[in-house]
């Protein structure tokens, strides 16, 4: 995982596997980002598979940037990991950027 800071936020390069192996590691870089409250973008381009545990680990930062008041947006969606998203409704959490282009060719696939 790679770190960008620029004046408008964070963007967050996540690769490989988000699944139980990969979660906790993801979810400890990313709250604390959240927590300062600044946008944050999460890059998965790179990202060829998301299990529950990915799935919870990205519904855990939603909630909490939810509370702070901070923008969350995916972008680089592959084509299988936004299947997965959309199918479990998980793309609705997050801000535009790809998510929502993503989300409407993914419901239209089904």
């Amino acid at each position: 995982m790679k770190e960008r800071r620029n004046k408008g936020g964070t963007v967050v390069v996540a690769t490989g596997e988000i699944n139980s192996e990969t979660s906790g590691q993801l979810l400890q870089a990313l709250l604390p980002l959240v927590r300062e409250g600044r946008s944050l973008r999460i890059d998965l381009t790179a990202v060829t598979y998301v299990s529950s545990a990915g799935l919870r680990t990205l519904l855990v930062v939603y909630r909490e940037a939810q509370h702070a008041g901070v923008a969350v947006t995916l972008y680089g969606v592959s084509e299988e990991v936004r299947f997965v998203m959309s199918a479990t409704g998980f793309l609705d959490f997050f801000s535009a950027g790809e998510a929502e282009a993503a989300n409407a060719k993914a419901r239209a696939a089904l």
